[in-house]
């Protein structure tokens, strides 16, 4: 039999605990240098195709900001 806890824990002492398990964060986002849409940091910007100044993939068709 393995080790139990000597005492129930409180459903605030355990709520406390994951508190910050439950939040939801919203996505950080950075401007893209060559087209200027939002795009996730560090990864290629799927509206053009570029990262760090230099195209990595071949976007057949250019997105615009309006899509």
């Amino acid at each position: 039999m393995g080790a139990l806890p000597k005492r129930k824990i409180s459903k605030a002492r355990r709520d406390a605990r994951r508190s910050h398990i439950q939040t939801a964060k919203t996505p950080t986002l950075v401007e893209c240098d060559q087209c200027h849409s939002m795009r996730l940091p560090h990864i290629t910007c799927p509206t053009c195709g570029t990262y760090r100044g230099r195209e990595v993939i071949e976007v057949k068709q250019p997105k615009s900001k309006s899509e």
